[in-house]
């Protein structure tokens, strides 16, 4: 953010504000087409907002709210009045979980310590 707003949008990447005036434009009628179609064909069309969750929080937690998403599916269809009450719960727990996690694994960082498993991809030999 400093080096844009020193050197101005020229620091950008080629075609950088073409693609983000683009998807600025989807975003709008995305949400405009959920608003003005009816609900069984609004409910298909993706919140822009949900997209653009793993851009600001990093892939580990999209992958973690695909894992989820798929448990919240086979627990609806396993046992909907259960999982209607249960699921707000158990998400908030989860995702509290993994992100409390980030204040143990900073001081782990600070103190050198070696993690017993790779936590990292490598390139294969």
């Amino acid at each position: 953010m400093a080096i844009l707003g020193v050197e101005g949008f020229s620091a950008l990447p080629r075609h950088c504000m073409q693609l983000c005036a683009g998807f600025f434009a989807f975003a709008v009628l995305a949400n405009l087409a959920r608003d003005l179609l009816p609900r069984r064909l609004a409910r298909l069309v993706p919140l822009p907002m949900a997209m653009a969750v793993p851009f600001l929080v990093g892939a580990s937690f999209a992958v973690d709210m695909c894992v989820g998403s798929l448990v919240v599916f086979a627990w609806h269809r396993l046992d909907g009045k259960k999982a209607a009450l249960l699921v707000p719960a158990v998400a908030s727990g989860l995702i509290c979980g993994d992100g409390i996690w980030t204040f143990p694994s900073s001081l782990l960082a600070l103190a050198k310590v070696k993690p017993p498993i790779c936590m990292k991809f490598t390139p294969g030999s």
